[in-house]
């Protein structure tokens, strides 16, 4: 019996190992209550020269994520890009004013790793980020 589950064991780990992840990922969390910040609008952009070349847009979902933001089935290349976090609009929604109508994000893929995150965590009037994982 162990025989035959062993090889199909193998398979099945195997296949969630290797399962592809998409390589980029965002957070937004509200500092004035801890909550996650459910439709944040996200924007993500890739430099090309002197100009931003948009890839994908997304809103956060319930829990303040966006899991997969990098385009599906496209691979991730290493260069420059920007996250713009939509903050006026989430905020209007929120019935509050906000001094960070937008909070861009600039970062640099070097291809060192295969995963980025960047949580932000966000007030009216201050917001903070880095590189989580």
């Amino acid at each position: 019996m162990l025989k035959k589950i062993l090889p199909y064991s193998l398979i099945l780990f195997c296949s969630a190992a290797f399962a592809e992840q998409n390589p980029l990922s965002v957070h937004v969390l509200n500092l004035e209550n801890g909550l996650p910040s459910a439709n944040v609008e996200v924007v993500l952009e890739k430099s090309s020269g002197d100009q931003w070349i948009k890839l994908n847009q997304k809103l956060t979902c319930e829990n303040g994520r966006i899991t997969a933001l990098y385009p599906e089935n496209k691979a991730l290349e290493k260069g420059v890009y920007k996250v713009t976090f939509k903050t006026e609009a989430w905020f209007n929604q929120q019935k509050q004013q906000t001094f960070f109508p937008e909070v861009p994000v600039i970062f640099k893929v070097d291809g060192t790793v295969k995963h980025y995150h960047i949580p932000l965590l966000l007030s009216p009037y201050g917001y903070s980020t880095y590189r989580g994982n």
